[in-house]
């Protein structure tokens, strides 16, 4: 299951992709809106991760837009160090348990 990470910090999403992936997990990130936009559009991803410096607005806006193009998860994460640990214990169980439910 292919999992969208947008977070406002370039280095934050560098840090929860190089973890999903080194445990075998499909991620791709983006730190704006529009490149969030275009890849939900393609209907690939089944979960989306929206970091904590992602604002209201946006968050609201991606999440309907989610909701639309077949993502099944959509996890709000405000990263904690080590940022390994907490991809680990926070968002691979909840990309596990979404890619379970078909």
């Amino acid at each position: 299951m292919r999992t969208l990470v947008l977070g406002r910090t370039p280095a934050r999403v560098a840090a929860v992709l190089a973890t999903l992936r080194a445990d075998g997990f499909d991620a791709q990130g983006v730190s704006t809106d529009e490149e969030a936009l275009t890849l939900l559009r393609t209907g690939e991803f089944g979960v989306l991760i929206i970091g904590g410096g992602v604002g209201p607005a946006s968050r609201s806006a991606i999440r309907a837009f989610a909701a639309e193009h077949k993502v099944r998860r959509v996890i709000d994460g405000a990263l904690r160090e080590p940022f390994d640990t907490y991809v680990r214990n926070e968002f691979e169980p909840l990309i596990r348990e979404a890619a379970s439910q078909g």
